[in-house]
């Protein structure tokens, strides 16, 4: 991923839902329109999203430091989850406004209300075209994406409910629309959440351990592998640390080699870029891989 080219879809795509929030304001106003004002909120919240996402892009590009060896590369899933989180609360506001909506219609200029719609449909289709192309190999910028993703679906219901208000005057749609975009947000969101979630919490990014095992245990020095760790940094790194149990008379050199041969076998297979073994003669030879207890005491 190119990530100056990166920085100036971020910019691009900010200014430009600005844009939308401010037209959408001004049709709402205007026409009288509750659908195009909750969206125009909606586009409001995800302007502050989209700038703390690329504030978070800006922080991942500093080197490493001494107060930060790993760097600064989970500042992205900080925000991914932030943004996971706002995208939740969001498509829960937007579901209630829809119930709430068929009880307490509103009379619509709708001629009004479909021109400001779709310029914010145009808008948001060109800002989510613009995020597509990084948002799969970075979970920062998806988390972008299906912010843009929800406002352009949105602004097709927005349009939808125009046409039908404008031409046959029917109000009941709009709320319709309203909370089939909102449950498609909430599932998007989810799953974003928890990724991000799980990069936090250091869960295993589905590595199969039984694998690991194998693959570690195919090298004749290797007699036991305990105490592993598998976790997520970012999306760039997927780390382990592991115990093994070796011959007593393999020396330092041939020690280094081994692991050499270890680590490029589990990145070429697993994925696993950022490898740190221990060896051990007695200690542990009868251990787990995965050792249980809430404390950390293995050294």
């Amino acid at each position: 991923m190119n990530k100056d080219h990166t920085t100036k879809r971020y910019v691009f795509v900010t200014l430009l839902n600005v844009v939308i929030t401010i037209a959408e304001f001004l049709g709402g106003i205007f026409s009288g329109s509750l659908a195009l004002l909750s969206d125009a909120v909606h586009n409001l919240s995800d302007v502050g999203a989209i700038i703390l996402s690329f504030v978070a892009h800006l922080i991942s590009r500093r080197s490493r430091n001494q107060h930060k060896t790993f760097g600064y590369e989970r500042a992205e899933t900080l925000a991914a989850f932030t943004n996971g989180v706002i995208l939740i609360v969001i498509s829960v506001v937007l579901f209630v406004e829809a119930i709430q909506r068929f009880w307490e219609p509103e009379h619509i200029h709708g001629g009004i209300m479909l021109v400001v719609s779709i310029i914010g449909l145009v808008t948001n289709l060109i800002s989510m075209f613009a995020m597509h192309r990084d948002s799969k190999g970075n979970l920062n910028v998806r988390s972008t994406f299906i912010h843009m993703l929800s406002d352009a679906l949105s602004s097709v219901a927005v349009v939808i409910g125009a046409i039908f208000i404008y031409f046959w005057n029917v109000t009941w749609l709009d709320p319709v629309l309203t909370i089939l975009v909102s449950l498609f947000v909430l599932h998007e969101a989810y799953e974003i959440t928890m990724k991000a979630a799980n990069v936090l919490m250091e869960s295993n990014p589905n590595i199969d351990l039984t694998k690991v095992n194998e693959i570690m245990l195919s090298f004749p020095e290797v007699k036991n592998v305990h105490h592993v760790h598998v976790w997520r940094y970012s999306d760039n790194f997927i780390m382990m640390d592991a115990h093994i149990n070796v011959d007593r008379n393999l020396q330092a050199g041939e020690l280094e080699q081994l692991y050499q041969k270890i680590g490029k076998k589990l990145k070429e297979e697993l994925c696993i870029n950022h490898i740190t073994l221990q060896a051990e003669c007695e200690r542990g030879r009868n251990d787990k891989m995965i050792v249980s207890g809430r404390g950390n005491n293995e050294n």
